[in-house]
């Protein structure tokens, strides 16, 4: 995220490279690189004249170049945007000549999403040398909540540790649909709101009572009539619960109560550190601790292999979804 203001600023200020060649496993910094370059480089009166997208799918390497090569018509620069980039995937080091000598009033920005350029061919490093190089890595999921928060205080908002965890778990990590939700709040609520579990299920539709978040902590606490109901409520709405996200977020949880009783410092600032979470949820690593031994958690986790096998019809006839959460949890609670 630092590295993405430093892009931005650089822009603002200005100082601007001739070659832009984003890549990584996250569209979304890519995206939002592309469009600042196409929304603030040129004026308006500048872009109709100097200013293009084109489509890796739909040209080559050499119809880049040759617009590329073009010189702006009234203009000190011209922009030349390419989206889907990766489809050029085979022929993309064919680039190579032309950055090792840029045109100078060109901005030639590369959009090349879910895939890496090799580190030891010649594009890279001429990119290095000439342009910028950016890679967009995918967040982990225990990163994304801290990500909402920063992205959020960045514009005088702030949420919950239990709203951001309910919007990961809703959107997983998919950083673009998630700051399209936040959008959407941000236009309803002003400046300086907090935002709270009953907001996010008012306005996006995630239950603050019934979803994976809480299942995971009443199994924590063992309250198994809790469990049961927010499984039931799941049976009802498949679609919006698929087995195969409870039983993963099951897995972490009971993988990272694992590693918490081989700590030897519980206290609150040691186990988040350790565990790599927010300290506003250390509470129930301790309470599930107490409630579940070590060697508990170990047969717990083959449980929830088993089950994850079962739900993709290895092994066993396949079941319905209920009959496999109701299995898992009598597991649990044995």
């Amino acid at each position: 995220m630092d590295e993405v203001k430093q892009i931005v600023k650089e822009i603002k200020e200005k100082q601007l490279k001739p070659v832009y060649f984003l890549m990584g496993e996250e569209p979304y910094y890519i995206d939002r690189i592309a469009d600042f370059i196409e929304d603030n480089v040129l004026s308006e009166e500048e872009k109709g004249f100097n200013q293009m997208v084109l489509y890796g799918r739909d040209v080559s390497v050499d119809d880049i170049v040759s617009n590329a090569k073009r010189y702006p018509m009234m203009a000190e620069y011209q922009v030349v945007i390419v989206k889907e980039a990766q489809e050029l995937s085979r022929t993309i080091e064919n680039l190579e000549r032309y950055v090792l000598n840029p045109q100078p009033t060109t901005i030639l920005v590369l959009c090349y999403k879910y895939k890496t350029i090799d580190k030891r061919k010649k594009l890279y490093k001429a990119l290095k040398k000439n342009g910028v190089l950016f890679e967009s890595k995918k967040l982990y999921e225990n990163q994304v909540a801290d990500w909402i928060r920063r992205v959020l205080s960045g514009n005088n908002y702030s949420i919950t540790p239990k709203a951001a965890q309910m919007l990961v778990e809703f959107l997983g990590t998919d950083l673009s649909k998630i700051n399209n939700e936040l959008d959407k709040l941000k236009v309803i609520y002003a400046q300086g709101k907090e935002f709270t579990p009953e907001i996010i299920e008012e306005n996006i539709g995630i239950s603050k009572d019934y979803n994976n978040f809480e299942l995971r902590k009443a199994i924590g606490e063992r309250d198994i009539k809790k469990a049961t109901q927010i499984i039931n409520y799941f049976a009802q709405n498949p679609k919006d619960n698929p087995i195969v996200v409870t039983v993963s977020l099951l897995h972490s949880f009971f993988i990272q109560l694992l590693k918490y009783h081989g700590l030897t410092d519980h206290s609150q600032k040691s186990v988040a550190s350790a565990l790599k979470i927010n300290p506003f949820f250390v509470g129930e690593y301790q309470i599930a601790a107490r409630n579940y031994p070590m060697k508990k958690v170990s047969q717990i986790i083959t449980s929830l292999r088993e089950i994850d096998m079962k739900s993709k019809g290895v092994g066993a006839a396949a079941l319905p979804q209920i009959d496999l959460l109701k299995e898992l949890l009598v597991k649990i609670a044995a």
